[in-house]
């Protein structure tokens, strides 16, 4: 029996850690700062588990590569949740994105057709010049709160 309660105790503890953790998320904290050199970018994130897990990586600096001319990528440091993630996208420029085949970070600087496996997780807000130059770019990438 105590076993029992041990394990519907420690159900009602992550339930509960989870509740104050994505309401701390859902809140006004769905914006991200992005530093790319010199230039200051904002983001709006949109509520799912997979922005969730990408939040909780936070804050992160990262080389974004280029990719097919479209795209900055880079490989984050674990994979991120996709519950109830919807199977692809057709993204265009400014989406910040999760491609799951790869488990990388895609932030898109051109319009793209759809992808199977890529998941949206918010938009930059502007300036998005900072992101469209050849080669690879470190960028810092932080909650605003």
């Amino acid at each position: 029996m105590n076993k029992k309660l041990a394990v519907i105790l420690a159900g009602i503890l992550v339930s509960v850690f989870s509740m104050v953790t994505i309401s701390e998320v859902q809140g006004d904290s769905m914006k991200i700062r992005l530093k790319v050199g010199d230039t200051v970018l904002t983001a709006t994130l949109i509520d799912s588990a997979t922005t969730r897990d990408f939040i909780y990586l936070l804050p992160l600096t990262l080389t974004l590569r280029d990719y097919a001319g479209t795209e900055k990528i880079s490989d984050l440091p674990k994979r991120l949740s996709t519950e109830n993630a919807p199977s692809g996208s057709d993204p265009s420029a400014g989406d910040i994105t999760y491609y799951a085949p790869w488990g990388n970070l895609a932030i898109f600087y051109r319009d793209f057709g759809y992808s199977s496996g890529l998941v949206v997780l918010g938009k930059i807000d502007g300036g998005m010049e900072a992101l469209n130059v050849p080669g690879s770019v470190r960028v810092t990438i932080e909650l605003i709160k």
